[in-house]
């Protein structure tokens, strides 16, 4: 991490567990981490090792059961559930595997969608969504709906729909674990990008090595336990 930088996210001490009857099974252990602004962090791991976990406590989905967890300044343990959910769409772009989008809406609409309760009129908004997807190339794609186009672009338009907010955090799941080798890359360069020339911060869960290799820095969790920085060379994003 660049010292230089301020922290976006800082963990400390973060603990997680789930009940399965009877049994408490811990899944996160005593985490802490901090994240600077700008940053393209991969975190990697067996399945179970709770990278997704982690992920949602970082995005606000779900709250730990120990220890302190601040994203752009915001306590988010000191939220309600109301001021969580505003505080998300907000501050927090989403890109999952399987894209999430509304299959009857246009790549337009569905990027348009999340601002919708901004107050921004209907006008200012397709600007918006449009000027979103010329910056990740599908400015001929607009009007096309999800079925009509291929699994790369998909992903992309649903980073477009995670940068509608301007959010202060980029989360992303698996985002290309549903895409052939070619459609992954041009979705990890289109990331890269966001991190170099917008600054965005992105958290990226990935089982793929060479999508790890995009990132500027790559934690590993074990057993619920954060390892020590792998070494990455990429330095697009520092």
């Amino acid at each position: 991490m660049d010292a230089a930088r301020p922290v976006i996210v800082a963990l400390r001490d973060v603990g997680k567990a789930y009940r399965r009857g009877s049994q408490l099974i811990p899944v996160l252990l005593g985490i802490s981490l901090a994240i600077a602004e700008g940053e393209f962090m991969a975190l990697m791991g067996p399945s179970g090792s709770g990278k997704s976990t982690l992920l949602n406590l970082i995005a606000g989905l779900d709250r730990p059961d120990s220890g302190s967890i601040v994203v752009g300044g915001v306590e988010l343990a000191a939220l309600s559930e109301g001021e969580l959910a505003a505080w998300r769409a907000a501050h927090v772009g989403f890109v999952f595997q399987f894209y999430n989008l509304i299959p009857v809406l246009t790549a337009l609409e569905n990027v348009e969608l999340p601002l919708v309760l901004t107050g921004l009129s209907r006008r200012a908004r397709r600007e918006h969504a449009r000027t979103i997807l010329g910056l990740v190339g599908l400015a001929e794609r607009m009007d096309h709906t999800p079925r009509q186009l291929s699994g790369g672009q998909q992903q992309r338009v649903a980073i477009a729909r995670a940068l509608a907010s301007d959010p202060t955090l980029i989360v992303a799941d698996e985002p290309t674990g549903d895409l052939d080798r070619a459609s992954a890359e041009e979705v990890l360069v289109l990331m890269e990008r966001l991190c170099r020339e917008l600054r965005k911060t992105i958290v990226m869960v990935t089982h793929d090595p060479r999508a790890a290799r995009r990132a500027s820095r790559v934690n590993r969790l074990d057993k619920g336990v954060l390892l020590d920085d792998l070494e990455t060379p990429p330095a697009e994003c520092l």
